[in-house]
């Protein structure tokens, strides 16, 4: 079976097609999912969704594009909704230079509050981070983040990255970027990772995965992450689609606090 551990299931491209949706996950095995949130608003549509499956959990925080339209009273509102047992992490959060939608200085601020704000809720964290890596280690260290630990979400940084996370005990979550063409760099470091610290995700309804690229990407794709992790991986001995599926299934659930 698999975990699809970052997923945006309010996105408004699933409204015609939700449930159906969901539907074409659990046939392609996927037996799990945590839908994320990014500001307060998809924040409370992910703890509604996971309210309304049993076999979906949420994330809450803002996304480092958002950060400039926190508001006073967010932080007690997600305190609020940490208090759902479906929430099992907090985030996404981080740092993302390449767009700036927040300013850079606004997205450490707000990066280093909302680490304080896991702490405080015993969360581990969901990392987004864009062209702003050194910084992002930087501030992970010095606000102890290893003491919560968290994932490295969609990850596509350079050995050096994926290094920093692993010392931090982070995990690192391949998405369907890692069946790319030109993502040679990225299957390498996916080759040496620690397979106990391995997840995969689709990030849907974003980076579809090879062969659906260019369509709506959904949960029932993280099939084909799990089938190149495993051929990436195929000189492990014993390897094979069935024990991706088992390891990084069992990793999210040690990740997430999930019986």
């Amino acid at each position: 079976m698999l975990f699809d551990t970052h997923t945006h299931l309010d996105d408004a491209r699933y409204n015609n097609d939700r449930e159906a949706m969901l539907t074409r996950a659990k046939e392609a095995r996927v037996e799990a999912f945590v839908t994320i949130g990014c500001d307060l608003t998809t924040s409370r549509s992910a703890v509604a969704l996971a309210d309304q499956h049993p076999f979906i959990y949420a994330s809450v925080g803002v996304h480092p594009h958002e950060v400039k339209h926190i508001q006073d009273h967010w932080y007690n509102d997600f305190r609020q909704l940490a208090r759902n047992k479906k929430v099992v992490a907090y985030g996404e959060i981080g740092l993302d230079y390449h767009y700036n939608h927040s300013s850079p200085k606004e997205q450490r601020e707000r990066f280093r509050e909302q680490l304080q704000l896991a702490h405080e809720l015993t969360l581990p964290v969901i990392i987004h981070t864009r062209e702003a890596q050194e910084d992002t280690i930087a501030i992970l260290q010095e606000e102890q983040a290893s003491e919560i630990g968290g994932v490295f979400h969609c990850f596509s940084g350079d050995s050096w990255l994926a290094k920093e996370a692993l010392d931090l005990g982070f995990y690192l979550s391949f998405s369907g970027i890692l069946t790319f063409q030109n993502a040679t760099m990225l299957r390498d470091i996916a080759k040496t990772v620690p397979l106990d610290r391995v997840l995969i995700e689709t990030d849907c309804p974003y980076l579809t995965p090879a062969p659906h690229r260019g369509k709506r990407n959904e949960p029932a794709f993280v099939s084909f992450v799990a089938e190149k992790l495993a051929e990436i991986r195929s000189d492990t001995p014993g390897m094979s689609i069935d024990r991706i599926e088992f390891i990084t299934t069992q990793n999210a659930k040690r990740l997430f606090k999930i019986a």
